[in-house]
Protein backbone atom coordinates (compact mmCIF):
# COMPACT_ATOMS: atom_id res chain seq x y z
CA UNK A 1 0.00 0.00 0.00
CA UNK A 2 0.70 3.80 -1.04
CA UNK A 3 0.58 6.34 1.21
CA UNK A 4 1.31 9.21 -1.39
CA UNK A 5 -1.49 11.16 -2.18
CA UNK A 6 -2.64 12.15 -6.23
CA UNK A 7 -1.13 14.73 -7.67
CA UNK A 8 -2.73 17.85 -7.97
CA UNK A 9 -0.67 19.04 -11.21
CA UNK A 10 -0.53 18.63 -14.55
CA UNK A 11 -0.30 15.11 -16.15
CA UNK A 12 2.53 12.78 -15.55
CA UNK A 13 4.88 12.08 -19.08
CA UNK A 14 4.00 8.80 -20.56
CA UNK A 15 6.30 6.27 -21.63
CA UNK A 16 6.96 6.86 -25.04
CA UNK A 17 6.95 3.24 -27.71
CA UNK A 18 10.55 3.17 -30.04
CA UNK A 19 10.97 0.53 -32.03
CA UNK A 20 7.81 -1.69 -31.29
CA UNK A 21 8.76 -1.18 -27.71
CA UNK A 22 7.78 0.80 -24.20
CA UNK A 23 11.17 3.37 -23.15
CA UNK A 24 10.70 4.66 -19.72
CA UNK A 25 12.62 6.30 -17.02
CA UNK A 26 12.00 3.46 -14.47
CA UNK A 27 10.38 -0.03 -14.88
CA UNK A 28 8.52 -1.37 -11.70
CA UNK A 29 8.07 -5.50 -11.22
CA UNK A 30 5.86 -5.80 -8.69
CA UNK A 31 2.66 -3.60 -7.04
CA UNK A 32 2.87 -4.52 -3.76
CA UNK A 33 3.69 -1.57 -0.73
CA UNK A 34 7.22 -0.74 -1.78
CA UNK A 35 6.62 -1.32 -5.65
CA UNK A 36 3.06 1.35 -5.40
CA UNK A 37 4.89 3.67 -3.44
CA UNK A 38 8.00 4.03 -5.89
CA UNK A 39 5.62 3.93 -8.86
CA UNK A 40 3.08 7.04 -7.28
CA UNK A 41 6.30 9.06 -5.96
CA UNK A 42 8.58 8.75 -9.45
CA UNK A 43 5.67 9.84 -11.47
CA UNK A 44 4.32 12.90 -9.33
CA UNK A 45 8.22 13.82 -9.71
CA UNK A 46 8.12 13.77 -13.29
CA UNK A 47 9.93 10.54 -14.51
CA UNK A 48 7.70 8.04 -17.15
CA UNK A 49 6.70 5.02 -14.99
CA UNK A 50 5.65 1.17 -16.29
CA UNK A 51 5.11 -0.94 -13.31
CA UNK A 52 4.21 -4.39 -13.90
CA UNK A 53 1.62 -6.45 -11.64
CA UNK A 54 1.14 -10.61 -12.70
CA UNK A 55 -1.40 -10.61 -9.94
CA UNK A 56 -3.20 -8.76 -6.95
CA UNK A 57 -2.63 -4.55 -6.97
CA UNK A 58 -1.31 -4.45 -3.31
CA UNK A 59 0.38 -7.47 -2.93
CA UNK A 60 0.96 -9.53 -0.03
CA UNK A 61 0.22 -6.60 2.79
CA UNK A 62 -3.43 -5.95 1.17
CA UNK A 63 -4.29 -9.03 0.11
CA UNK A 64 -3.41 -11.74 2.23
CA UNK A 65 -1.25 -9.85 4.78
CA UNK A 66 -1.22 -6.78 7.00
CA UNK A 67 -4.49 -5.49 6.34
CA UNK A 68 -6.53 -8.70 6.03
CA UNK A 69 -4.75 -9.99 9.87
CA UNK A 70 -5.25 -6.73 11.48
CA UNK A 71 -8.94 -6.71 10.30
CA UNK A 72 -9.51 -10.20 12.34
CA UNK A 73 -7.27 -9.28 15.32
CA UNK A 74 -9.94 -6.46 15.71
CA UNK A 75 -12.53 -8.83 15.52
CA UNK A 76 -10.66 -10.97 18.43
CA UNK A 77 -10.80 -7.81 20.53
CA UNK A 78 -13.98 -7.37 20.15
CA UNK A 79 -14.48 -10.60 21.32
CA UNK A 80 -12.53 -10.65 24.25
CA UNK A 81 -13.95 -7.19 25.39
CA UNK A 82 -17.11 -8.94 25.60
CA UNK A 83 -15.55 -11.68 26.99
CA UNK A 84 -13.91 -10.07 29.78
CA UNK A 85 -16.28 -6.68 30.05
CA UNK A 86 -17.46 -8.02 33.37
CA UNK A 87 -14.50 -6.23 35.47
CA UNK A 88 -16.08 -2.90 34.53
CA UNK A 89 -19.30 -3.71 35.74
CA UNK A 90 -20.75 -4.41 32.70
CA UNK A 91 -22.59 -7.53 31.96
CA UNK A 92 -19.72 -9.83 30.26
CA UNK A 93 -20.67 -13.03 28.89
CA UNK A 94 -18.98 -15.88 26.47
CA UNK A 95 -19.33 -13.93 22.68
CA UNK A 96 -21.69 -15.72 19.94
CA UNK A 97 -18.98 -15.23 16.94
CA UNK A 98 -20.23 -15.51 13.36
CA UNK A 99 -17.41 -16.57 11.61
CA UNK A 100 -19.00 -16.09 7.95
CA UNK A 101 -19.66 -12.41 9.48
CA UNK A 102 -15.74 -12.07 10.39
CA UNK A 103 -15.03 -13.22 6.97
CA UNK A 104 -17.26 -10.86 5.45
CA UNK A 105 -15.75 -7.87 8.02
CA UNK A 106 -12.07 -8.78 6.66
CA UNK A 107 -12.85 -9.32 3.18
CA UNK A 108 -14.84 -5.56 3.39
CA UNK A 109 -11.92 -4.20 4.87
CA UNK A 110 -9.77 -5.09 1.72
CA UNK A 111 -12.31 -4.03 -0.49
CA UNK A 112 -12.65 -0.56 1.05
CA UNK A 113 -8.80 0.21 0.62
CA UNK A 114 -7.82 -1.40 -2.77
CA UNK A 115 -9.25 1.38 -4.98
CA UNK A 116 -6.26 3.29 -3.51
CA UNK A 117 -3.66 0.72 -4.61
CA UNK A 118 -5.75 -0.25 -8.01
CA UNK A 119 -4.71 -0.48 -11.40
CA UNK A 120 -7.90 2.77 -11.95
CA UNK A 121 -5.75 4.95 -9.57
CA UNK A 122 -2.30 4.57 -10.42
CA UNK A 123 -3.13 5.16 -14.39
CA UNK A 124 -4.98 8.23 -13.30
CA UNK A 125 -1.91 9.20 -11.83
CA UNK A 126 -0.06 8.23 -15.31
CA UNK A 127 1.69 5.12 -14.68
CA UNK A 128 1.64 2.44 -17.42
CA UNK A 129 0.40 -0.72 -16.07
CA UNK A 130 0.85 -3.73 -17.35
CA UNK A 131 -0.82 -6.91 -15.26
CA UNK A 132 1.41 -9.68 -16.70
CA UNK A 133 4.11 -11.90 -15.35
CA UNK A 134 7.85 -10.07 -16.55
CA UNK A 135 10.98 -11.52 -17.15
CA UNK A 136 14.18 -10.10 -17.58
CA UNK A 137 15.90 -10.74 -21.60
CA UNK A 138 18.63 -8.42 -20.98
CA UNK A 139 20.41 -6.16 -19.05
CA UNK A 140 18.22 -2.81 -19.84
CA UNK A 141 14.87 -4.74 -21.05
CA UNK A 142 11.89 -6.70 -19.96
CA UNK A 143 8.94 -8.71 -21.07
CA UNK A 144 5.63 -8.83 -20.06
CA UNK A 145 2.45 -9.71 -21.72
CA UNK A 146 3.51 -9.00 -24.64
CA UNK A 147 5.17 -5.72 -24.26
CA UNK A 148 9.03 -5.11 -24.67
CA UNK A 149 10.17 -2.50 -22.02
CA UNK A 150 13.42 -1.01 -22.04
CA UNK A 151 14.06 1.57 -18.96
CA UNK A 152 17.09 4.08 -17.69
CA UNK A 153 16.41 1.88 -14.29
CA UNK A 154 14.40 -1.15 -12.92
CA UNK A 155 13.37 -1.97 -9.27
CA UNK A 156 11.98 -5.35 -8.58
CA UNK A 157 9.75 -5.10 -5.57
CA UNK A 158 8.37 -8.68 -6.13
CA UNK A 159 8.24 -9.49 -2.23
CA UNK A 160 7.88 -13.23 -0.63
CA UNK A 161 5.67 -16.35 -0.14
CA UNK A 162 5.02 -18.31 3.09
CA UNK A 163 7.71 -20.74 3.25
CA UNK A 164 7.14 -24.34 4.02
CA UNK A 165 9.68 -26.44 6.39
CA UNK A 166 10.93 -29.58 5.30
CA UNK A 167 8.77 -31.57 7.72
CA UNK A 168 8.21 -34.85 6.38
CA UNK A 169 4.55 -35.44 5.18
CA UNK A 170 3.64 -31.83 5.15
CA UNK A 171 3.51 -31.87 1.42
CA UNK A 172 0.71 -34.76 1.90
CA UNK A 173 -1.79 -32.87 4.35
CA UNK A 174 -3.60 -29.70 3.43
CA UNK A 175 -2.15 -26.60 5.11
CA UNK A 176 -2.91 -22.95 5.52
CA UNK A 177 -0.53 -20.55 5.40
CA UNK A 178 -1.49 -16.20 5.28
CA UNK A 179 -2.20 -16.88 1.41
CA UNK A 180 -5.10 -18.76 2.36
CA UNK A 181 -6.20 -18.72 5.95
CA UNK A 182 -8.12 -15.44 5.51
CA UNK A 183 -10.44 -17.47 3.35
CA UNK A 184 -12.04 -19.33 5.75
CA UNK A 185 -15.54 -19.03 6.57
CA UNK A 186 -15.76 -21.01 8.92
CA UNK A 187 -14.45 -21.27 12.39
CA UNK A 188 -11.60 -23.97 12.62
CA UNK A 189 -12.83 -26.50 15.57
CA UNK A 190 -8.95 -26.80 16.63
CA UNK A 191 -5.71 -25.25 14.46
CA UNK A 192 -2.01 -26.02 15.12
CA UNK A 193 0.19 -23.39 14.24
CA UNK A 194 3.57 -24.26 13.27
CA UNK A 195 6.06 -21.41 14.28
CA UNK A 196 6.11 -19.18 17.09
CA UNK A 197 7.17 -15.73 14.90
CA UNK A 198 4.80 -12.66 14.69
CA UNK A 199 2.85 -14.32 12.44
CA UNK A 200 2.04 -17.25 14.36
CA UNK A 201 1.41 -15.71 17.60
CA UNK A 202 -0.97 -12.97 16.05
CA UNK A 203 -3.08 -15.32 14.36
CA UNK A 204 -3.01 -17.84 17.60
CA UNK A 205 -4.41 -15.59 19.58
CA UNK A 206 -7.07 -14.10 17.46
CA UNK A 207 -8.77 -17.55 16.56
CA UNK A 208 -8.53 -18.65 20.07
CA UNK A 209 -10.46 -15.77 21.11
CA UNK A 210 -12.75 -15.89 18.46
CA UNK A 211 -13.41 -19.67 20.14
CA UNK A 212 -11.06 -22.28 18.21
CA UNK A 213 -8.93 -24.58 19.92
CA UNK A 214 -5.12 -23.47 19.24
CA UNK A 215 -1.71 -25.11 19.62
CA UNK A 216 1.30 -23.42 19.01
CA UNK A 217 4.39 -25.34 17.96
CA UNK A 218 7.63 -23.73 17.79
CA UNK A 219 11.45 -24.84 17.80
CA UNK A 220 12.85 -22.41 19.88
CA UNK A 221 11.11 -19.81 21.86
CA UNK A 222 8.11 -17.79 20.74
CA UNK A 223 9.12 -14.37 19.54
CA UNK A 224 12.84 -15.14 19.38
CA UNK A 225 14.27 -11.38 18.30
CA UNK A 226 12.28 -9.78 21.11
CA UNK A 227 13.00 -9.01 24.50
CA UNK A 228 12.83 -12.04 26.93
CA UNK A 229 10.83 -9.84 29.67
CA UNK A 230 8.71 -8.64 27.01
CA UNK A 231 8.38 -12.18 25.45
CA UNK A 232 6.88 -13.25 29.02
CA UNK A 233 4.33 -11.25 29.33
CA UNK A 234 2.81 -12.31 25.79
CA UNK A 235 3.68 -15.82 26.78
CA UNK A 236 1.59 -15.46 29.71
CA UNK A 237 -1.41 -13.76 28.15
CA UNK A 238 -1.18 -16.04 25.66
CA UNK A 239 -1.70 -19.30 28.10
CA UNK A 240 -4.30 -17.24 30.21
CA UNK A 241 -6.82 -17.07 26.63
CA UNK A 242 -6.23 -21.14 26.15
CA UNK A 243 -3.37 -21.39 23.56
CA UNK A 244 -1.38 -24.29 24.07
CA UNK A 245 2.44 -24.13 23.82
CA UNK A 246 4.94 -26.51 23.02
CA UNK A 247 8.77 -24.44 23.00
CA UNK A 248 12.09 -25.90 22.09
CA UNK A 249 9.58 -28.59 19.61
CA UNK A 250 11.45 -30.92 17.12
CA UNK A 251 8.93 -31.72 14.65
CA UNK A 252 9.37 -34.94 13.55
CA UNK A 253 6.15 -35.49 10.62
CA UNK A 254 2.98 -34.59 9.49
CA UNK A 255 0.01 -36.75 8.61
CA UNK A 256 -3.76 -37.08 7.74
CA UNK A 257 -6.05 -37.64 10.66
CA UNK A 258 -9.47 -38.44 10.27
CA UNK A 259 -11.00 -35.27 9.02
CA UNK A 260 -7.83 -32.83 9.95
CA UNK A 261 -4.21 -33.39 10.56
CA UNK A 262 -1.76 -34.93 13.08
CA UNK A 263 1.66 -33.44 13.99
CA UNK A 264 4.56 -35.31 15.54
CA UNK A 265 6.96 -33.70 17.43
CA UNK A 266 9.53 -33.88 20.35
CA UNK A 267 10.53 -32.12 23.32
CA UNK A 268 13.53 -32.43 25.40
CA UNK A 269 13.86 -36.13 22.93
CA UNK A 270 9.84 -36.70 25.03
CA UNK A 271 7.53 -37.60 21.89
CA UNK A 272 4.45 -36.09 21.27
CA UNK A 273 1.32 -35.96 18.78
CA UNK A 274 -1.45 -33.54 18.47
CA UNK A 275 -4.20 -33.51 15.97
CA UNK A 276 -6.31 -30.90 15.14
CA UNK A 277 -9.03 -30.05 12.24
CA UNK A 278 -6.36 -27.40 10.56
CA UNK A 279 -2.97 -26.57 10.11
CA UNK A 280 -1.72 -23.16 9.74
CA UNK A 281 1.97 -22.61 8.91
CA UNK A 282 3.63 -19.81 9.47
CA UNK A 283 7.78 -20.54 9.53
CA UNK A 284 9.15 -18.13 7.63
CA UNK A 285 9.05 -16.49 3.88
CA UNK A 286 10.42 -16.89 0.85
CA UNK A 287 11.94 -14.08 -1.83
CA UNK A 288 9.52 -14.57 -4.64
CA UNK A 289 12.58 -14.92 -7.84
CA UNK A 290 11.09 -17.48 -9.96
CA UNK A 291 10.58 -17.09 -13.45
CA UNK A 292 12.17 -13.28 -14.42
CA UNK A 293 15.23 -14.16 -16.33
CA UNK A 294 17.55 -12.58 -13.17
CA UNK A 295 20.53 -14.51 -15.00
CA UNK A 296 19.72 -12.45 -18.05
CA UNK A 297 20.33 -9.26 -16.39
CA UNK A 298 23.00 -10.13 -14.35
CA UNK A 299 21.35 -10.17 -11.11
CA UNK A 300 22.99 -12.32 -8.24
CA UNK A 301 20.05 -13.79 -5.86
CA UNK A 302 20.85 -16.50 -3.30
CA UNK A 303 17.95 -18.21 -0.89
CA UNK A 304 17.65 -15.54 1.38
CA UNK A 305 16.69 -12.99 -2.14
CA UNK A 306 18.35 -10.64 -4.76
CA UNK A 307 22.27 -9.42 -3.68
CA UNK A 308 21.86 -5.80 -3.01
CA UNK A 309 24.48 -3.21 -1.97
CA UNK A 310 23.37 -0.28 0.90
CA UNK A 311 22.15 1.49 -2.11
CA UNK A 312 19.47 -1.44 -2.92
CA UNK A 313 21.67 -1.52 -6.02
CA UNK A 314 21.54 -4.82 -7.73
CA UNK A 315 24.79 -6.59 -9.18
CA UNK A 316 23.53 -4.84 -12.37
CA UNK A 317 23.53 -1.11 -11.57
CA UNK A 318 20.21 -0.63 -13.34
CA UNK A 319 18.32 -2.25 -11.00
CA UNK A 320 17.26 -1.81 -7.79
CA UNK A 321 15.45 -4.14 -5.47
CA UNK A 322 13.69 -3.37 -2.63
CA UNK A 323 11.29 -5.11 0.20
CA UNK A 324 11.17 -8.95 1.16
CA UNK A 325 12.84 -9.82 -2.19
CA UNK A 326 16.23 -7.54 -1.53
CA UNK A 327 16.51 -10.39 1.56
CA UNK A 328 16.85 -7.60 4.58
CA UNK A 329 13.84 -7.03 7.15
CA UNK A 330 10.54 -8.62 5.87
CA UNK A 331 8.00 -5.44 6.79
CA UNK A 332 5.73 -3.39 4.85
CA UNK A 333 7.25 -0.34 6.25
CA UNK A 334 10.59 -1.25 5.21
CA UNK A 335 9.32 -1.70 1.67
CA UNK A 336 7.87 1.94 1.95
CA UNK A 337 11.31 3.21 3.38
CA UNK A 338 13.43 1.34 0.80
CA UNK A 339 10.98 2.84 -1.60
CA UNK A 340 12.32 5.99 -0.59
CA UNK A 341 15.92 5.73 -1.21
CA UNK A 342 15.37 4.38 -4.70
CA UNK A 343 13.69 7.16 -5.42
CA UNK A 344 16.85 9.61 -4.13
CA UNK A 345 19.19 7.02 -5.74
CA UNK A 346 17.13 6.78 -9.61
CA UNK A 347 15.75 9.53 -10.16
CA UNK A 348 18.17 12.14 -8.82
CA UNK A 349 21.32 10.36 -8.52
CA UNK A 350 22.06 10.90 -4.69
CA UNK A 351 24.11 8.13 -2.65
CA UNK A 352 20.98 7.17 -0.22
CA UNK A 353 21.48 4.10 1.76
CA UNK A 354 19.69 2.36 3.70
CA UNK A 355 20.13 2.29 7.99
CA UNK A 356 18.85 -0.13 10.37
CA UNK A 357 19.66 1.62 13.16
CA UNK A 358 15.87 2.97 14.44
CA UNK A 359 14.23 -0.22 12.55
CA UNK A 360 10.94 -0.61 13.99
CA UNK A 361 8.99 -3.68 14.57
CA UNK A 362 5.11 -4.42 16.03
CA UNK A 363 3.75 -7.97 16.86
CA UNK A 364 0.25 -6.88 17.05
CA UNK A 365 -0.90 -9.06 19.75
CA UNK A 366 -3.12 -8.34 22.75
CA UNK A 367 -0.85 -6.52 24.59
CA UNK A 368 1.01 -5.29 21.53
CA UNK A 369 4.76 -5.69 21.46
CA UNK A 370 6.65 -2.79 20.17
CA UNK A 371 10.57 -2.61 19.38
CA UNK A 372 12.98 -0.42 17.89
CA UNK A 373 16.50 -0.16 17.34
CA UNK A 374 19.11 -2.61 19.68
CA UNK A 375 17.95 -5.16 22.15
CA UNK A 376 19.95 -5.64 25.22
CA UNK A 377 21.88 -8.72 24.27
CA UNK A 378 23.00 -7.25 20.60
CA UNK A 379 24.11 -4.06 22.22
CA UNK A 380 26.19 -5.93 24.59
CA UNK A 381 27.33 -8.05 21.67
CA UNK A 382 28.26 -4.72 19.70
CA UNK A 383 30.47 -3.89 22.75
CA UNK A 384 28.27 -0.79 24.20
CA UNK A 385 28.25 -0.09 27.59
CA UNK A 386 25.08 -1.06 28.39
CA UNK A 387 22.93 0.22 30.92
CA UNK A 388 19.14 -0.74 31.13
CA UNK A 389 16.10 1.11 32.02
CA UNK A 390 12.84 -1.01 33.00
CA UNK A 391 9.14 0.19 34.14
CA UNK A 392 5.95 -1.69 34.53
CA UNK A 393 3.27 -0.83 32.88
CA UNK A 394 1.07 -1.17 36.33
CA UNK A 395 2.34 2.03 37.15
CA UNK A 396 0.76 3.93 34.73
CA UNK A 397 -2.56 5.50 35.83
CA UNK A 398 -4.51 5.21 32.14
CA UNK A 399 -3.29 1.33 32.39
CA UNK A 400 -5.30 0.90 35.79
CA UNK A 401 -8.18 2.78 34.62
CA UNK A 402 -8.32 0.67 31.66
CA UNK A 403 -7.52 -2.96 33.81
CA UNK A 404 -4.49 -3.20 31.26
CA UNK A 405 -1.37 -3.30 33.42
CA UNK A 406 0.37 -6.19 32.17
CA UNK A 407 3.16 -4.84 30.39
CA UNK A 408 6.38 -2.78 30.42
CA UNK A 409 8.88 -0.53 28.92
CA UNK A 410 12.39 -1.20 28.52
CA UNK A 411 15.22 0.87 27.60
CA UNK A 412 18.76 -0.10 26.52
CA UNK A 413 21.19 2.78 27.06
CA UNK A 414 24.56 3.10 25.87
CA UNK A 415 28.11 5.34 26.36
CA UNK A 416 26.49 8.89 27.76
CA UNK A 417 23.11 7.54 28.28
CA UNK A 418 22.44 7.76 24.75
CA UNK A 419 19.25 5.79 23.38
CA UNK A 420 19.59 2.32 21.67
CA UNK A 421 17.06 0.64 21.61
CA UNK A 422 13.20 0.14 23.40
CA UNK A 423 10.66 -2.34 23.72
CA UNK A 424 7.22 -1.39 25.05
CA UNK A 425 4.66 -3.73 25.81
CA UNK A 426 1.31 -2.25 26.05
CA UNK A 427 -2.01 -1.75 24.75
CA UNK A 428 -1.40 0.42 21.79
CA UNK A 429 2.43 0.16 21.99
CA UNK A 430 2.38 0.26 18.53
CA UNK A 431 1.74 3.81 18.72
CA UNK A 432 4.17 4.65 21.46
CA UNK A 433 7.53 3.06 19.95
CA UNK A 434 7.72 5.78 17.30
CA UNK A 435 9.34 8.45 19.61
CA UNK A 436 11.88 6.12 20.56
CA UNK A 437 12.49 5.28 16.87
CA UNK A 438 13.22 9.29 16.25
CA UNK A 439 15.16 9.24 19.68
CA UNK A 440 17.74 7.10 18.38
CA UNK A 441 17.57 8.54 14.33
CA UNK A 442 18.71 11.44 15.55
CA UNK A 443 21.58 10.12 18.53
CA UNK A 444 19.34 11.76 21.91
CA UNK A 445 20.00 11.36 25.02
CA UNK A 446 17.57 10.03 28.07
CA UNK A 447 17.65 13.36 28.93
CA UNK A 448 15.43 14.61 25.90
CA UNK A 449 12.38 12.30 26.79
CA UNK A 450 12.78 12.85 30.38
CA UNK A 451 12.74 16.78 29.85
CA UNK A 452 9.42 15.94 27.40
CA UNK A 453 5.90 16.87 28.13
CA UNK A 454 3.55 13.91 28.28
CA UNK A 455 -0.43 14.73 28.55
CA UNK A 456 -1.85 12.83 31.54
CA UNK A 457 -3.42 10.01 31.64
CA UNK A 458 -2.10 8.16 28.91
CA UNK A 459 -0.03 4.84 28.21
CA UNK A 460 2.10 7.15 26.65
CA UNK A 461 3.45 8.62 30.36
CA UNK A 462 5.39 5.32 30.83
CA UNK A 463 8.30 6.82 28.36
CA UNK A 464 8.69 9.70 30.04
CA UNK A 465 8.82 7.34 33.52
CA UNK A 466 11.46 5.45 32.12
CA UNK A 467 13.66 7.97 31.24
CA UNK A 468 12.76 10.15 34.82
CA UNK A 469 13.90 6.95 36.02
CA UNK A 470 17.77 7.25 34.71
CA UNK A 471 18.03 9.96 37.20
CA UNK A 472 16.24 8.90 40.14
CA UNK A 473 19.37 7.39 41.94
CA UNK A 474 21.32 10.63 41.99
CA UNK A 475 18.36 13.30 41.71
CA UNK A 476 16.91 11.80 45.23
CA UNK A 477 20.28 10.63 46.87
CA UNK A 478 22.51 11.90 49.35
CA UNK A 479 24.28 14.25 47.52
CA UNK A 480 21.15 16.07 46.34
CA UNK A 481 19.59 16.22 50.39
CA UNK A 482 22.70 17.71 51.47
CA UNK A 483 22.99 20.52 48.53
CA UNK A 484 19.05 21.30 49.02
CA UNK A 485 19.95 22.00 52.72
CA UNK A 486 23.00 24.20 52.13
CA UNK A 487 20.92 26.06 49.67
CA UNK A 488 17.86 26.59 51.73
CA UNK A 489 19.96 28.11 55.05
CA UNK A 490 21.39 30.75 52.83
CA UNK A 491 17.56 31.91 50.70
CA UNK A 492 15.50 34.77 52.07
Amino acid sequence: MTDIPSPPGRPARAPERRDGMLSADLCIIGAGSGGLSVAAGAVQMGASVVLIEKHLMGGDCLNTGCVPSKALLAAAHAADAVRHSGRFGVNGHEPAVDFAAVHRHVHGVIAAIAPHDSVERFEGLGVTVIQAAARFTGPDEVEAGGERIRARRFVVATGSAAAAPPVPGLAEVPFLTNETVFGLTERPEHLIVLGGGPIGIEMAQAFRRLGAAVTVIERATILPKDEPEAVDIIRATLRRDGVVLHEGAEVAAVRRAANGVEVSFAIGGIPQDVAATHLLVAAGRKPNLGGMGLDAAGIEATPRGITVDARLRTTNRRVFAIGDVAGGPQFTHIAGYHAGIVIRNALFGLPAKVDYAALPWVTYSDPELAHVGLTEADARAAGHAVSVLLQPLAGNDRAQAERATEGLIKVVLGKGARILGATIVAPRAGEMIGLWGLAIQRRLKIGAIAASLAPYPTMSEISKRAAGGFYTPTLFGPRTRRLVGMIQRFLP
